[in-house]
């Protein structure tokens, strides 16, 4: 076969890319202003929790049908529905604050709807990966996709709170046209995102089953998600506990904010070097090595609870996430059949976002009942035996060998 070529030249996939940076740093925008709009017009936390609630319940009870969805359709036409549904209802939202008129239910269905198409179109952007790039060029593709989630995060959320300032609907409708942006990307993509399967489909409960079984007879893939789970569940801790320490350090709300952007320029550098590390390195090593990272560096929070020392402790966690991400995605990608990739993606993902919801009620206990540090160290020994489990683990210490994804081009 001849040799593809540079990845930058792969329209079609970068075409994607272009939509979806868009469309993330809109996201990312839009997540802020929610918040700041239900605080300015209720001024209740409790109002702005139930509006969270909503904008990430779809992401822990969508997953499972969503992934059934994803492989019986095309993948394209799919998100184009999805970004449609999203540009619509960003837009009405963005109308109705425009009109001053923006009721709490509102923002509730408006947060809710967005999340359930967001919830559909993330697994069919991963899934239709394996369709437009090589094999051999799944590293850097996913690490280019880490790089745009990452940056997304880091500019996204000060650009929110700035286009608030500038006007209550703008966030909202910068949210609405860079779904516009990602319609135009996708509409331009010419090759085809369908996964061939079965002729006749069987019941959608046994097509969820299947992807559930399929995931749970591969012993890495099966480790890996439940290490992913449980560390996805700590640092949702490790976030409200860095935030206690640190005020309670006397750190304002600004340091703490530069302390987290920390983390987010930490995550942006491991995304830059996540292809390298993850063809240089045994996946084994990669899994392994993240949580024993992870595992020495959050007890420099409760050692030394200086902002400095913390962004840098925190910088450091984030830069091996990409990498992890990375190679945990190539593999995924390279063993899984293409009529199966949405499901066992959607296992993963509400095993990874099942956890968050428990970690936040665990922080917050710990933190209530031990006191920051003593609450840091809990997490930290957690964090241990994680990374121990890992390193005993058979499956992770034998990663399956790689052939061809199994739909790649």
């Amino acid at each position: 076969m001849p040799e593809p070529g540079p990845l930058r030249r792969n329209r079609d996939f970068q075409l994607l890319w272009i939509g979806q940076a868009a469309s993330a740093l809109g996201s990312r925008a839009s997540t802020v202003a929610y918040p700041l709009l239900v605080l300015a017009l209720t001024g209740s936390p409790a109002d702005a929790g139930i509006v969270g609630f909503a904008a990430t319940i779809p992401y822990l009870v969508l997953q499972l049908p969503a992934g059934v969805l994803v492989d019986r359709v095309d993948r394209r036409r799919t998100m184009l529905t999805c970004d449609a549904g999203r540009l619509v209802v960003l837009a009405g939202v963005a109308a109705a604050v425009a009109a001053g008129y923006a009721p709490l239910w509102l923002l509730v269905l408006t947060a809710l709807a967005e999340g359930c198409l967001t919830v559909v179109f993330n697994l069919a952007e991963l899934s239709a990966i394996q369709l437009l790039v090589p094999s051999e060029q799944l590293e850097p593709a996913l690490a280019q996709n880490e790089a745009r989630v990452r940056g997304a995060g880091l500019a996204g959320q000060p650009l929110g709170g700035f286009l608030f300032g500038l006007g209550r609907a703008v966030p909202f409708a910068a949210d609405a046209a860079s779904y516009g942006v990602s319609l135009v990307t996708l509409a331009a993509i010419r090759r085809p995102m369908v996964a061939a399967g079965p002729e006749e489909r069987s019941h959608p409960w046994n097509e969820m089953v299947e992807g559930l079984g399929w995931l749970w007879r591969q012993p890495f893939l099966r480790s890996t998600t439940l290490i992913v789970a449980a560390s996805n569940g700590l640092f949702q801790a490790v976030t409200l506990a860095v935030i206690v320490v640190s005020t309670a350090h006397g750190a304002s709300p600004a340091v703490v904010g530069i302390i987290l952007a920390g983390w987010g320029v930490g995550g942006l550098a491991g995304a830059a070097g996540a292809a390298w590390l993850g063809k240089r390195l045994p996946a084994a090593a990669v899994v392994i090595g993240a949580n024993w990272v992870w595992a020495a560096l959050l007890p420099v929070v409760a050692l030394v609870p200086e902002p400095l020392a913390i962004g840098t402790a925190g910088a450091g966690m984030a830069f091996v996430g990409p990498a992890w991400n990375v190679v945990l995605g190539s593999i995924e990608m390279r063993l899984t059949p293409a009529s199966l990739l949405g499901r066992v993606q959607a296992v993963q993902m509400t095993a990874a976002y099942g956890a968050i919801p428990l970690g936040s009620l665990i922080g917050g206990f710990l933190l209530d009942r031990l006191g920051p540090e003593e609450a840091v160290w809990a997490l930290a020994g957690c964090m241990l035996l994680i990374a121990v489990a890992a390193t005993l683990t058979p499956s992770v210490r034998r990663p399956p060998a790689m052939a061809p994804a199994a739909a790649s081009p």
